[in-house]
């Protein structure tokens, strides 16, 4: 059976990999599958299997609809209209160029041997409702039938031209290509913090001097030693010109290159599983480099190994055709686990941890997921009054265990903590609340604790807080002598012995469920709080504060990215640009009737506002940026003719876009000398300039709406809480209840990966 998809127009450009694809493209077979099934027999085995499994797939969410209805009372009629109404509209309004899994189903053909004797069951992920079906009496099994052709490879290393070397001690070195592959790994990152730090350098030393030892040395005998000799200025440089090639490359090649990278994709982007067509994950083999962990991880710039086929394990079933490895190579090993989702797996070298091909987000297998984890969570509600009645029961236990888990308890549950453990050396110093030493907590009477440590991602956690006054009490006495810096503060506690213990009052309760039951219970919280008022903006800007109030919660950080305050500038600019053209047109109003100020004399009491200087700066500003654009514009469409082998256009085209922007500077500068206002003839009326300044003034204030919004959220990770935490069944309900659009709360990735709770919840779903 061959797997024939059809392209889905990724949009994902790693140009890394464009300028390889043709190359890699060459030695790599597109991997073909032909399926002989034994008889009719088996077909009818397998598609009673498939239709069995999605006729038990009711259970499960007839109870979650029942419980909704009893908790939500039952949505009116016009309700389900609109519901419907609103997800007929979303998918019209999907780009046609975007191809979807229903497209890649209607692409797939069974093999012509498999035709004539079998019942072709295909269908998309996209026609396959499982929420509306869904069973969760035997999740064990994840699947019945699997197949998938494998994984994509990084390029082989390709060798520096003679005259580029790394130097040391001012000496030219001949590495090997191991070795200078390692080397180059280094240059590559040489303007970065990265490279600066002790520990990086220290373990690249190591790792470089051993693969030049496992490859002979150097091959000109310049025996290395000491790290502050080496110099990799040329080979950085060299890197350098190859990415400033790449740059100059016209949008027409780029694109090119790109839709070479698709086409080698796709036989790797989806996979079949129960007769369905469902998208893989990531489905490359990550590249060699050096490791760059987050904060001070002990392990950066260790070297991450390459991986060859022997080193991976595909996963399918028993009676799918093995991928092709590539050429004098073998698969690790091949197995048949259908209790797993995962398609295939590797060790990396760094955390000798193990690293896997899963289904795509928008997957069946991974909503599902997603929907028992939320589940999960409600059902938290149900038991929350009497975990908490427990744990304070237990602030005065005279077992210290009992004490410390629930003071743990506590914790976790009001601030969000995750419960954390111990780390080994050659791991991040992280923490969570078990494994919280005496440095970690400061206590400031009567009951104010201030928590200072590194969390998960090595990202600081820093809060002050006011606490029960028995936790504070309990804390006080965790940290009495002989404890001192370095000293658990939880010694008899980890997060095994906690989550063990929560599990006695909800199946599969962890500390987990405990964050993704809080940060969806603060969202839902504060969505009661916002009024049904307002623009979609003034909405959204709400929505946004409460989406931050639950990343707050649980410390989903960001730091201010490099372009920030440029992009804060512009931002601003433009709105006092909008603002200038609003004065314009009023005072173009008072040009026409003057008695318009008597009339409404606060409606003019801003046109004096800008000063003259003020008024020049702007004028500067937009001429100068029309200037640029016709000037792009003109580059682009050169570029575009020379790929399409056109004519290129004369450069007296450029000329006369150029004399409309010297006209308009001219209109400027008369305008500032004069006072008189310029108009086109189809605007000299007071209406029509009413009606232009009414939606200017629509403009600022989404325009300052949008820029609060970038400013408030510039170290908060709003996304993290979005995607993993805050039920996203909240995010649609909110959308029905104040007609905002979907897409303007999940961007398209996550409305694919949310389209379960887009088409089950309605205006009136709760958390």
């Amino acid at each position: 059976m061959s797997i024939k998809l059809k392209d889905d127009s990724s949009s994902e450009d790693e140009e890394s990999t464009l300028v390889t694809v043709s190359k890699h493209k060459k030695s790599s077979k597109k991997i073909t599958k032909s399926v002989k099934r034994e008889s009719s027999d088996e077909d009818d085995d397998i598609l009673h299997a498939a239709r069995k499994k999605q006729k038990r797939l009711k259970k499960d969410l007839k109870d979650t609809k029942t419980r909704n209805s009893h908790e939500n009372g039952k949505s009116s009629h016009k309700t389900k209209k609109k519901t419907s109404k609103t997800i007929k509209k979303e998918s019209e309004n999907i780009d046609d160029e975007d191809k979807t899994l229903a497209d890649v189903a209607s692409q797939s053909q069974l093999s012509s041997s498999t035709k004539a004797s079998s019942v072709d069951i295909k269908e998309s992920s996209e026609d396959f409702k499982w929420w509306e079906n869904n069973d969760k009496e035997d999740d064990s099994i994840k699947w019945t039938t699997l197949r998938h052709n494998g994984v994509i490879f990084p390029p082989e290393y390709q060798p520096l031209p003679s005259h580029v070397k790394l130097y040391y001690d001012g000496k030219p070195v001949d590495l090997p290509p191991q070795a200078e592959e390692v080397a180059g790994f280094f240059a590559a990152m040489l303007e970065t913090d990265h490279v600066k730090l002790p520990i990086f350098q220290k373990n690249f030393m190591h790792d470089f001097l051993e693969v030049l030892k496992e490859n002979g040395g150097t091959r000109n005998n310049v025996e290395i030693k000491d790290f502050e000799k080496l110099d990799f200025t040329k080979i950085a440089e060299y890197f350098q010109v190859q990415k400033e090639q790449k740059k100059q490359l016209s949008p027409q090649e780029k694109k090119q290159l790109k839709l070479e990278k698709e086409e080698f994709e796709k036989p790797y982007k989806f996979c079949e599983i129960d007769g369905r067509i469902e998208q893989v994950g990531n489905f490359r083999i990550e590249p060699p480099g050096l490791f760059r962990g987050r904060g001070a991880h002990p392990k950066n710039g260790k070297l991450k190994r390459r991986v060859y086929p022997e080193d991976v394990v595909l996963n399918l079933d028993k009676n799918a055709p093995i991928p092709e490895p590539p050429k004098g190579h073998k698969w690790g090993e091949i197995r048949h686990d259908n209790t797993v989702q995962w398609l295939s797996m590797w060790r990396e070298n760094i955390t000798n941890s193990f690293k896997y091909v899963r289904f795509a987000a928008n997957s069946t297998l991974k909503g599902i997921s997603d929907f028992k984890k939320f589940e999960k969570a409600r059902m938290l509600k149900d038991h929350i009054d009497k975990v908490r009645a427990d744990y304070k029961a237990k602030l005065k236990s005279p077992k210290t265990l009992d004490r410390q888990m629930a003071v743990a308890t506590y914790l976790i549950d009001v601030f969000a903590l995750r419960a954390g453990g111990e780390k080994s050396e050659d791991e991040a110093d992280t923490v969570g609340c078990c494994s919280l030493r005496y440095e970690h907590v400061t206590l400031k009477p009567p009951n104010t604790v201030i928590f200072d440590f590194l969390g998960k991602d090595s990202i600081r956690y820093y809060q002050e807080v006011e606490v029960d006054a028995q936790v504070f009490k309990n804390l006080k006495i965790f940290k009495r002598p002989p404890s001192g810096p370095g000293h658990q503060l939880f010694d008899r506690l980890d997060p095994s012995i906690l989550n063990k213990h929560l599990q006695n009052y909800m199946p599969g309760l962890t500390a987990k469920v405990f964050r993704t039951y809080n940060a969806s219970k603060t969202m839902q919280d504060q969505l009661d709080l916002i009024p049904n008022e307002g623009t979609v903006a003034e909405k959204m800007l709400r929505y946004n504060a409460a989406n931050r109030t639950v990343a707050i919660l649980c410390n989903h950080q960001r730091t201010v990215t490099k372009g920030h305050a440029t992009s804060v500038q512009k931002a601003t600019e433009r709105i006092e640009e909008l603002e200038w053209q609003k004065v314009r047109y009023k005072r173009a109003i008072l040009q026409l009737d003057k008695s318009e100020r008597k009339k409404d004399p606060n409606y003019f009491k801003e046109i004096d506002d800008l000063s003259k200087e003020e008024e020049l700066t702007i004028h500067k500003r937009i001429i100068e940026r029309e200037r640029e654009k016709y000037k792009r514009k003109f580059e682009r469409e050169n570029e575009k003719r020379k790929f399409d082998k056109e004519e290129a256009l004369p450069d007296s085209q450029l000329m006369e876009w150029l004399a409309k922007v010297d006209d308009l500077e001219k209109q400027y500068q008369r305008e500032s000398d004069t006072g008189i206002i310029e108009v086109r003839e189809s605007l000299k009326n007071v209406e029509k300039l009413k009606q232009q300044v009414e939606r200017l003034e629509k403009r600022i204030t989404n325009a300052s709406l949008q820029l609060k919004d970038k400013e408030d959220n510039s170290t908060v990770a709003l996304g993290t809480s979005k995607i993993n935490y805050i039920d996203p069944r909240l995010s649609v309900a909110f959308c029905k209840k104040f007609d905002v659009p979907i897409e303007k709360v999940f961007t398209k990735t996550l409305r694919e990966k949310f389209r379960w709770a887009i088409e089950s919840a309605d205006e009136n779903w709760r958390f």
